[in-house]
């Protein structure tokens, strides 16, 4: 394919992504039809088919690139932290919180992906993006690995959770207890000798 070709087809590619994620975060799932994607993004159902194959394979596409913006901003947040490996673990644990309730991530991660897609598709995406990033924070403050996977696990579970609690309740008062929760709970997790004083 010639090298414009392939540019234009990339395009193509993420004009339709961007498309189905406003669908899929506005309606849901269930709600969004390919002719609807079509629609919005002025291609051929065709089109959706040679780049994605099908909806569900549309809809993995989405959840893959939301996953990686939450990763991006957990990344983003742990390196404005310092250099320190407790702050940055903190930092990038709060800014995951936000980015998943934020904008396209809550409906899309948080009440489709785990169904569409099944449980175990779904968090084998996340633990590709940030659930690495967790596992590598818990390993730099000193978490022994023969307990770091069930700690990790048991994290992103409460931090899930957690997520679910604030865009159910909607108000400043129960995003601000959430993440008041989570410090306890990393506090709680970490081997003592590891914390700051």
């Amino acid at each position: 394919m010639p090298r414009a070709s392939a540019a234009a087809a990339a395009q193509t590619a993420e004009h339709v992504l961007s498309c189905a994620t406003e669908l899929f975060a506005a309606q849901g799932f269930a709600d969004v039809a390919l002719d609807d994607v079509a629609s919005a993004a002025s291609v051929t159902r065709g089109a959706i088919y040679h780049h994605f194959t099908n909806k569900a394979g549309l809809f993995r596409a989405v959840v893959d690139r939301l996953q990686q913006h939450v990763a991006e901003a957990v990344v983003a947040a742990a390196e404005a932290a310092g250099a320190e490996p407790w702050q940055q673990l903190v930092a990038g644990s709060h800014a995951f919180l936000e980015a998943i309730t934020h904008g396209s991530a809550p409906r899309v991660l948080l009440i489709d992906a785990p169904s569409v897609l099944g449980w175990s598709q779904w968090r084998e995406i996340d633990a590709t993006h940030s659930g690495s990033h967790l596992i590598e924070g818990l390993r730099d403050v000193g978490v022994p690995d023969a307990v770091l996977p069930a700690m990790a696990a048991q994290l992103s579970g409460a931090m899930n959770d957690a997520a679910l609690f604030i865009i159910e309740h909607d108000d400043a008062d129960s995003r601000a207890a959430a993440h008041a929760v989570l410090d306890q709970l990393l506090r709680v997790a970490m081997p003592p000798q590891e914390l700051p004083g």
